[in-house]
């Protein structure tokens, strides 16, 4: 990726204004590099907007902790034909949601992104599948630029290592990631607020709609699977955005009779997205792409076309089909 490096860094050191997105419903790694490399650039005088596709265009709740967040517009004030864009952890053009279109009108696409599925995006594709994060390779280009890091962009780049390394203990952390991490650490932000605000921040209501979820997991122990579902109704009665439920899987993972955890939750749509984590028996990433999904070998995700009681037949089949066998 040596030479991409280069290409990116010549890009965006030559570019007046450079236009950022990441994927529709954003975790701390897609908005903490996107964030972070626009803080960045803005440092040396460059002119960055930042969005994301979502409609209607809404924020997680731990946004507010993260600096930059005024480069943010929603998609109906994002440049129809951007002359450098980068894409930010990003497995897929259609995860950009209503922003797919500005991919083709571009000039350059610089695109950075560590998902396993990605078959190589862009015009500059900065993909590294062993990467512990977007952010990490975000971190990467910078250097390739040089110049100093600013504080509110370690604490952006911050926030996405620590979400995708599951607080430092999947399997993507290596040496580098936490040598990057204590790199990061020697710029002034509050770390121990930071990680407030992304794991210890849940309204009553979430607590109250987890436990009557967990009330009624479901196992399938031939294929070592749990799952857990949740509907838009549900969502609405209880009071809680559905961007509060995103952390659902992180309770319903620990189940230990199962290799697979999956998290069934209903969109607007009516469409049920599938977000699935494994212990390590399964290939997530092969398996969710034969759904149209993608992501990781061990954290994946893909939206259904059937009801729920399909999608949980097609999930099973597909979870004998993908085994990892030893």
């Amino acid at each position: 990726m040596s030479d991409d490096l280069d290409r990116a860094a010549k890009v965006l050191a030559e570019a007046s204004g450079v236009s950022l997105v990441c994927h529709v419903n954003p975790d701390a790694d897609a908005l903490g590099s996107m964030l972070g490399l626009s803080e960045f650039l803005r440092s040396r005088g460059k002119e960055t907007v930042c969005s994301y596709g979502n409609e209607p265009f809404e924020a997680p709740r731990w946004l507010p902790e993260l600096p930059g967040k005024e480069a943010l517009v929603p998609p109906s004030r994002f440049p129809k034909a951007p002359g450098v864009l980068v894409a930010c952890d990003t497995a897929s053009a259609d995860r950009l949601g209503s922003l797919a279109g500005r991919v083709q009108k571009a000039r350059e696409v610089i695109w950075i992104d560590h998902h396993r599925s990605n078959d190589g995006l862009g015009t500059i594709p900065l993909i590294d599948p062993d990467a512990s994060s977007s952010s990490a390779i975000v971190v990467r280009l910078m250097e390739r630029m040089g110049g100093d890091m600013p504080d509110t962009a370690a604490k952006c780049l911050y926030a996405g290592l620590l979400a995708d390394t599951g607080r430092f203990q999947y399997e993507s952390v290596k040496p580098d990631a936490l040598r990057l991490a204590a790199d990061l650490r020697e710029h002034g932000f509050d770390h121990a607020k930071l990680g407030q605000a992304l794991y210890e921040d849940n309204a009553l209501a979430y607590l109250k709609l987890m436990g009557a979820v967990l009330q009624r997991l479901n196992l399938v122990p031939e294929v070592g699977l749990v799952w857990a579902s949740l509907t838009q109704k549900e969502m609405a009665d209880a009071g809680v955005h559905p961007m509060e439920a995103d952390d659902l899987i992180d309770a319903v993972r620990t189940v230990r009779e199962a290799d697979v955890a999956a998290v069934i939750k209903e969109q607007r749509d009516g469409r049920f997205k599938a977000s699935l984590r494994s212990r390590g028996g399964h290939d997530l990433a092969t398996l969710a792409a034969s759904f149209g999904g993608g992501g990781h070998r061990l954290a994946a995700g893909y939206t259904s076309k059937a009801d729920l009681e399909r999608t949980v037949e097609e999930l099973v089949a597909a979870l004998k089909e993908h085994a990892v066998t030893s």
